[in-house]
């Protein structure tokens, strides 16, 4: 399968004032295409709707209310397809809006659904242009950037890659900006703590994620697999290149053993209703021995969830260990919390499963 994701920042395609840069939008219209002529599916994640809907409005700043948010994107977005519209059809190409929220990722049926309209789009060799639908987004179902967009994307249609374009030429030992002793970090094998500490800082003024984003949303995909690649994306040719196999930027290596698509979904679609707290058998029971979570390995319930809603699995720090779909509402969980699997029909007056969470609904985190 020959399928990748490029993600394309705010801060790549628009100035502060100025508005979009077609000039570069033109540029990076022509290297994808120079891409899918070589046999790939390309799937572009595309911030800048409320960029160009800033420039529209005389904006000289970036809303930082919701509701001026979704009036910049309301205006903006229309514009940034007609960019890309022209940039492409100068190659020869198609493209089509896809506009998502959270909830698209959290409910199973959309989340599928949305799988298929990706799938039958690039069936046409069409290039879908993702963003997130910031007309409709409200707090609690933005997805904060679209750096977190993109590795749910690239989770979905299955890609071999994400490509993440940077106003840096990649990850670096410190922040280049400020540092001049900054190098490169060519390759990591691992997102360990240090290298998460490494990536700390803030975004730019358009944009709305930094490093740390962007090696969260490598986190995230290469659990599934996903070679990521972090390059600059202000210079012509490194995206071209790096998929002829030339070194450029910082690349992370996928792990061996990638998450399923169902499990996937479980660990970074799905939306957690609420927690469970476990004891120290039962966080053994689960991360060394792959085992199902019994309810006498529940210590406390919190949230409010229902059957088959996903919740976190906390240890007694409070620390995120696991994440599962669970098998009783926390109503019915509170009740059998720490007793027997014996026990749980004479408490309940039924019993849907000796599991509170099935091992194949659990991913371990």
């Amino acid at each position: 399968m020959k399928r990748v994701v490029v993600k394309i920042g705010s801060n790549i395609l628009a100035h502060d004032e100025e508005g979009l840069d077609i000039k570069r939008i033109a540029t990076i219209s022509r290297e994808l295409s120079d891409i899918q002529d070589k046999g790939y599916d390309v799937v572009v994640v595309s911030s800048g709707a409320i960029a160009a809907g800033m420039r529209k409005l005389g904006l000289k700043t970036k809303p930082k209310d919701i509701q001026h948010k979704q009036a910049a994107a309301a205006v903006g977005q229309s514009t940034l397809m007609w960019a890309y519209e022209r940039s492409f059809a100068t190659w020869g190409k198609k493209v089509a809006q896809v506009l998502l929220t959270r909830d698209d990722f959290a409910d199973r049926k959309r989340y599928i659904n949305s799988k298929n309209t990706f799938l039958t789009l690039l069936s046409y060799r069409v290039f879908p242009i993702v963003n997130e639908n910031d007309t409709v987004s409200t707090d609690e179902i933005k997805f904060g950037d679209n750096d977190h967009l993109a590795s749910l994307v690239a989770s979905l249609v299955e890609a071999e890659r994400l490509i993440i374009l940077s106003d840096v030429d990649g990850l670096y030992t410190l922040d280049p900006k400020s540092n001049e002793q900054a190098t490169l970090i060519n390759c990591v094998d691992a997102i360990t703590p240090d290298i998460e500490e490494r990536a700390g800082g803030a975004g730019s003024v358009i944009g709305t994620g930094g490093m740390y984003s962007k090696v969260l949303a490598a986190k995230r995909a290469v659990a599934h697999g996903i070679i990521v690649h972090i390059i600059s994306g202000k210079k012509e040719g490194v995206l071209t290149g790096i998929m002829e196999g030339r070194l450029a930027g910082t690349l992370f290596r996928p792990r061996e053993e990638k998450l399923s698509s169902r499990k996937g979904w479980i660990a970074y679609g799905s939306r957690a209703k609420g927690s469970i707290t476990l004891d120290d058998g039962a966080v053994k029971a689960l991360i060394e021995n792959g085992k199902s979570l019994l309810p006498s390995g529940i210590v406390s319930v919190y949230g409010e969830f229902d059957i088959g809603d996903a919740v976190y699995c906390l240890d007694s720090r409070g620390n995120r260990i696991a994440k599962g779909l669970t098998n009783y509402a926390a109503s019915d969980m509170k009740k059998i919390s720490g007793k027997r699997t014996s026990q749980i029909e004479e408490i309940l007056g039924y019993k849907y499963s000796d599991e509170a969470i099935h091992r194949d609904n659990l991913v371990i985190l």
